[in-house]
């Protein structure tokens, strides 16, 4: 787990001193502009995070993210991978 990479947005700031390999957006100093090359970097970043987004945004339509899950527990796990299953099968059409 600690090998893994984790890519956040700016809202997570102080995950660095919990996991080594947190890739953060450069923030800009006060009074000063970021350079051209810190846009590059933070648009890059912002557009690997977006996909991880709207996949997300995907499984919340179907309510089991989004929501209290009432069912039972144990049948969360299947439920949930039926959904990310219909997802992918999408995906791929």
């Amino acid at each position: 787990m600690r090998e893994t990479e984790v890519k956040v947005d700016s809202g997570y700031q102080g995950a660095q001193h919990d996991h080594a390999k947190t890739s953060l957006p450069i923030k800009k100093k006060k009074g000063q502009a970021l350079t051209s090359e810190a846009k590059k970097v933070n648009q890059k970043r912002a557009s690997e995070r977006a996909l991880n987004e709207h996949v997300i945004g995907r499984l919340k339509r179907f309510k089991i993210v989004s929501c209290r899950y009432r069912n039972r527990r144990r049948r969360f796990t299947l439920r949930f991978n039926l959904i990310a299953g219909i997802h992918n099968f999408e995906l791929g059409d």
